[in-house]
């Protein structure tokens, strides 16, 4: 299966959502206004939508598609780089509340959701809290952030890259006894600007590293700007750093049951180094209503999981 993309749906509407803690939240609607509602949820934290490509993954004359800019990040105001006194709101349960306060402004009732990378944990835990207002889940790149993926991603991964592991390390200023995420995500939180900008430049070459087994990798710095690295590099260390703030960081695997009866595509690539197969494949076996896709020739995304995306949204849309 190759990837084969519908046509640039341009938005219908937009705006900015007022929501708690002084926030703005961006959102777009795309494709039919009387269409099946599905929401985008994008990586990182932090990634945001940027150009836009997601919704070329929908059907335009069968969606309506939203997409946000999550809190901190992307068009949402204010940036987390330019409030870092307000970061410790920043966390999943303000992120999930900001979702069911837009759901509820567009006047939907239930909708369709899918994300990418972290986009599915946020999907995954959005569907715990709120099941009634999930119609389908179609989620790639499955991660749950678990305190074990994180260490795997930030640590046991540096058995494949020593060299930049030990770059990554060297680089990360930790005290004794202080996990290396943890290191990087005290200093993109301090005030000192030149040291927050040396620890996102070595996190972000981390980032670069890990995924570069993937056959369809590019380095970090080609997807972002300098000051979106910054948020990039300041929002992931900070959920990496709190389990993804669901408790002990299994609280995704635990709760699966509320959501078991919830048709869900999951799709992974089998060359995922840094973020293993082994976590869609767990939620699987526990989720009746799901099915596995794995995608033996990618990692990490890429076309052909994303053109496995776009079989599963066409299997969920309303018929003629």
């Amino acid at each position: 299966m190759t990837e084969n993309l519908f046509p640039q749906a341009d938005p219908f509407d937009s705006g900015f959502l007022r929501v708690a803690d002084g926030n703005e939240i961006y959102w777009e609607a795309s494709g039919n206004p009387a269409g099946k509602p599905a929401l985008y949820l994008h990586g990182g934290p932090g990634s945001a939508l940027r150009s836009g490509s997601y919704r070329r993954h929908f059907d335009p004359q069968k969606y309506r598609i939203v997409g946000i800019d999550q809190r901190g990040c992307g068009r949402s105001r204010p940036l987390v780089t330019d409030a870092l006194g307000e970061l410790h709101r920043n966390t999943t349960q303000s992120l999930l509340a900001d979702i069911e306060a837009l759901r509820t402004h567009l006047g939907i009732d239930a909708w369709l959701v899918s994300g990418v990378s972290w986009g599915t944990t946020l999907a995954l835990a959005y569907a715990q809290a709120h099941p009634d207002r999930i119609s389908e889940l179609v989620l790639v790149a499955v991660t749950t952030i678990s305190r074990e993926e994180v260490d795997w991603i930030t640590d046991g991964v540096g058995r494949f890259f020593p060299e930049a592991w030990q770059r990554l390390e060297h680089a990360s200023g930790r005290r004794d006894g202080e996990r290396i995420v943890d290191a990087y995500a005290r200093r993109l939180a301090t005030m000192d600007v030149a040291d927050r900008r040396r620890a996102a430049r070595a996190w972000n070459d981390w980032e670069s590293t890990h995924i570069s087994l993937d056959p369809n990798w590019e380095p970090i710095g080609q997807r972002f700007d300098e000051r979106q690295s910054l948020v990039f590099a300041t929002l992931v260390t900070h959920y990496w750093s709190n389990d993804g703030f669901l408790h002990d960081g299994k609280e995704i695997r635990r709760r699966l049951g509320t959501i078991g009866h919830i048709p869900a595509v999951l799709i992974h690539g089998r060359r995922d180094i840094s973020g293993p197969a082994a976590t869609a494949w767990h939620l699987h076996r526990h989720w009746p209503a799901s099915r596995l896709v794995i995608v033996e020739a990618e990692g990490h995304g890429g076309p052909l999981s994303m053109a496995q995306m776009r079989a599963a949204l066409d299997a969920f849309a309303p018929g003629e």
